[in-house]
């Protein structure tokens, strides 16, 4: 597979799940590698937008390694004043690593199947972090149900970092995450289904609802809601 002149890619392999997931082998590696994708491959692009997305427009200002194939939309909002406001307000920030999935296909069978697994790492300081904060009555509040996956993987005997195959939904009892800050998700997606680990179906069928009647701007690039359950 012809990416560039001197950037191929061969397919190893398909997914059983779909023809549409490869495994592909670079012919690069390392920064040659993530050059590369940077400089020929596209954000995802949204079919709801006129315009092309620049990779500017999606990077938030807080972004490190390069894990994500989707943008983590719900930390796309802060600016370095925002998050500088809220440490002088006691807000303790910490960070961790995540490789977002995408969060809709358009392919039944693959978006059946979703979230699938994804990359991350916590590190150990902010664990450690996050549960002195616990033991001593604060709240961990997620930013993007990204983080919520992770921090509950890391909470739920997968270790610190690996591919968290773990699925949130109702019923679910959360170990780590009392809150989180997040977009308005379609109910077809994944991560509406992971909401309903915080709070029942019939209550947020009426936050939808709600957004619809007052205009809210929906998706990655829309208004956002705060959730403390």
């Amino acid at each position: 597979m012809l990416i560039a002149q001197d950037f191929r890619a061969k397919v190893r392999g398909e997914d059983p799940l779909s023809e549409r997931l490869l495994n592909l082998e670079f012919n690069l590696s390392g920064e040659e590698l993530w050059r590369n994708i940077y400089r020929h491959g596209r954000p995802v692009q949204y079919s709801y937008m006129n315009d092309e997305l620049k990779l500017w427009s999606v990077q938030n200002v807080y972004s490190s390694r390069p894990w994500a194939s989707e943008m983590p939309s719900a930390g796309h909002a802060f600016s370095w004043r925002l998050l500088l406001e809220l440490v002088r307000k006691g807000v303790r920030i910490v960070s961790l690593t995540h490789g977002a999935g995408l969060s809709s296909t358009g392919d039944v069978k693959i978006d059946l199947a979703l979230p699938l697994a994804e990359r991350f790492e916590v590190p150990a300081s902010v664990m450690e972090t996050i549960m002195r904060s616990k033991a001593a009555g604060g709240r961990v509040i997620a930013v993007g149900t990204s983080v919520v996956r992770a921090l509950e993987s890391a909470g739920s005997g997968y270790g610190l970092s690996g591919r968290a195959t773990l699925k949130l939904g109702p019923g679910y009892e959360r170990r780590i995450v009392d809150g989180l800050l997040t977009g308005t998700h379609d109910v077809s997606e994944s991560h509406y289904q992971l909401l309903l680990a915080f709070i029942p179906e019939n209550v947020l069928a009426q936050v939808s609802m709600h957004f619809e009647r007052q205009d809210y701007l929906m998706h990655e690039f829309g208004d956002l809601c705060l959730i403390l359950a």
